[in-house]
């Protein structure tokens, strides 16, 4: 009996140090999306100020309505531009931190499962006769989740690829009206 008590704080023990590198490693993996996705904000601000100081110069500096007007529709073009670039970057850093989370918490599973898998086995070489069926049913069981958590991976990285295939085709749509808009706005 002291084994299988040894056996369960020793898997017990293992479970908590596994759990808390794994919060650990997500902590990190977020943290470093937060920084990107801090510094691409904190960039585009720059970058937006910078531009909204100098598109205001120019159009005060405008002499008449019709290049004011010019000058409006010259000042369109390179912002959606700026903005569709913003939002393809943002895409990336949130399926970059969706990829490395998804990567360490499956390595984790994976790994926890076969942990408690090697422990069941080992249980079971020492439970009494006639608990074949509990233990065929445990197997199972842990089986039936682990793939139950595949398929719930597998499905939330569908659901990111098709979110960025629909993200890059509304951008892809998108631009040519904008850019034709600016062009005419131009003349």
């Amino acid at each position: 009996m002291f084994t299988t008590n040894e056996q369960f704080s020793n898997a017990s023990k293992a479970s908590i140090e596994a759990n808390l590198a794994l919060l650990s490693s997500l902590s990190t993996k977020a943290f470093d999306g937060f920084e990107k996705l801090f510094d691409l904000n904190l960039n585009a601000f720059k970058s937006s100020l910078d531009d909204s100081t100098s598109a205001a110069k120019q159009l005060l500096a405008a002499r008449d309505p019709q290049e004011f007007l010019t000058l409006a529709a010259a000042q369109a073009q390179p912002n959606m531009e700026k903005a569709i670039a913003y939002s393809r970057h943002l895409t990336t850093i949130a399926s970059g931190v969706q990829a490395e989370i998804s990567k360490a918490a499956e390595a984790q599973i994976a790994e926890a499962s076969r942990k408690v898998l090697e422990l069941v086995e080992e249980l079971s070489k020492n439970a009494p006769a006639g608990s074949e069926n509990a233990v065929a049913m445990l197997k199972s069981a842990i089986g039936n989740a682990s793939a139950g958590y595949e398929q719930f991976s597998k499905s939330t990285k569908q659901a990111v690829e098709v979110m960025e295939t629909n993200l890059n085709n509304a951008v892809s749509q998108f631009t040519p009206p904008a850019a034709k808009a600016a062009k005419a706005a131009k003349k």
